[in-house]
């Protein structure tokens, strides 16, 4: 029977998901899906002093957000410690594990005499072999043995061959604590091994986990899985990224009015590319992607790149995409007249959602105050005049270019220039002197709300 090619996400929940988490977590969740595999959600939550429900919460909701959807339910550690206690007494039992007596005050010691001595801070195997009677009042820890020379490699999906020295990076390490807790090492590979996961996609920064990871497969008799360790985002200044950077909560980018889509064609771009394509949707990179094709180098964070994209996508996406993620961000087009060609007007000058929140909002409600900045740089009471005569000229106009040749003839009449116009109008329509095609806005408002918005306005300079 074929293995079913099976990666995971597993985000310790000690804060909320950011965006190098959800670039691994798309590449195993495409990754999958190429291959007709399954895509699993763990969990870690292990460490109850660090762990959130909230973020773990934040987690399934960034996916939500996100699209990615993943197979069979979540799996939390913390229901699983049973297991993990089995296998511990598997190790105790067939000799590959033992418990150490080694005291704190021992372990300072080793310590201090290791950094004397400038060597490698490490476990120095003295209850290896133990036999003896268990010090009084020491509650153990349980360490696997550990191979003590040669050399642990692998074939690394994005880094090639890997080796490690035995000598080098390994000791006894410790795989459930004195209370009986075990440690993280431990918990990924009986989780990886149980659940059928064949391909692990992650951050670098795992990667010195690697050989104490093929250390405790080989112990246990599982088989190894494929691993891909995928070099980290860095900010514009070469830096690994930080907050500093920008929001790097995969939500924050949500109350942005960056799209999901914008979003996750933007991450994978940061280490995979096809060809020189730049845009990608979902459903492309369902059958695009490959984990063998990321880059070894780490890639840099580039929020005009992402606003890029999303521009791209707020003109391309179809009015009910872009409307159901409004109503997430509280706003919702759907009950307003000709919302369909409110939302054609606005996307080719918006860069964010929050761009056509606001935009639209100028449009839709009768301007409660005015930009006086525009104002004393666009209005006069030569221009006034001229807009009052106008708001009195228009009759039956009802589309955007009956307005603009009615505009041109009435300013021939009236021997002025559409600047003259179209500011102060603007103004009066939207109290900002920055609209979409202010012949478009008067199509979309009409004749009758635009002679209220005119008057409203010309009031408002009576009594400046």
């Amino acid at each position: 029977m074929q293995e079913i090619l099976t990666t995971r996400f597993a985000p310790s929940p000690t804060g909320y998901l950011h965006i190098g988490g959800l670039r691994t977590a798309l590449y195993s969740y495409l990754y999958a899906r190429k291959n007709g595999g399954k895509f699993l959600l763990r969990i870690e939550d292990t460490d109850l002093k660090r762990n959130s429900k909230e973020a773990t919460k934040a987690i399934i909701e960034a996916f939500k957000w996100c699209g990615l959807d993943y197979d069979g339910e979540v799996c939390y550690q913390s229901q699983r410690s049973a297991i993990y206690q089995q296998y511990i007494q598997k190790l105790l039992d067939e000799g590959k594990a033992y418990y150490c007596y080694m005291s704190k005050e021992e372990l300072e010691e080793l310590r201090k005499d290791q950094e004397a001595k400038k060597e490698r801070p490490r476990y120095d195997g003295r209850y290896r072999d133990f036999k003896g009677t268990p010090p009084q009042g020491i509650k153990p820890v349980v360490r696997i043995k550990a191979p003590q020379n040669g050399i642990i490699s692998f074939e690394d999906g994005v880094k090639g061959r890997v080796e490690f020295k035995a000598e080098d990076i390994l000791d006894d390490f410790v795989i459930a604590r004195s209370d009986g807790s075990v440690t993280y090492n431990f918990c990924v590979v009986i989780d990886d091994a149980l659940m059928g996961v064949s391909d692990v996609i992650r951050g670098d920064d795992h990667l010195s986990n690697t050989p104490k990871q093929i250390v405790l497969y080989e112990a246990l008799g599982f088989k190894i899985p494929n691993f891909f360790h995928v070099a980290m985002i860095h900010g514009e200044d070469g830096k690994k990224l930080s907050k500093r950077h920008g929001a790097t909560d995969v939500m924050e980018y949500k109350q942005m009015g960056i799209l999901p889509q914008a979003l996750l064609n933007f991450l994978v771009r940061l280490g995979w590319g096809h060809n020189d394509d730049e845009i990608f949707s979902l459903e492309d990179l369902k059958k695009l992607f490959d984990p063998h094709h990321i880059s070894k180098s780490a890639s840099s964070y580039n929020f005009k790149k992402l606003e890029w994209l999303n521009a791209h996508y707020i003109k391309t996406l179809p009015f009910e995409e872009i409307n159901s993620q409004l109503k997430g961000l509280g706003f919702d087009l759907s009950g307003v007249e000709k919302a369909g060609f409110l939302l054609d007007l606005l996307r080719e000058r918006a860069k964010t959602l929050l761009d056509i929140i606001n935009s639209a909002k100028s449009i839709l409600e009768t301007p409660k105050s005015y930009d006086e900045v525009a104002i004393a740089k666009f209005v006069n009471e030569n221009n006034l005049a001229l807009l009052k005569h106008f708001a009195t000229s228009l009759n039956t106009q009802n589309k955007a270019k009956e307005f603009e040749e009615f505009s041109t003839q009435f300013l021939e009449q009236n021997e002025a220039k559409l600047k003259d116009l179209a500011q102060p109008l603007r103004i009066a329509l939207t109290g900002t002197a920055i609209s979409p095609s202010i012949f478009e806005v008067l199509e979309f408002l009409g004749v009758k709300e635009c002679k209220e918005r005119i008057e409203i306005f010309l009031q408002n300079r009576k009594q400046q």
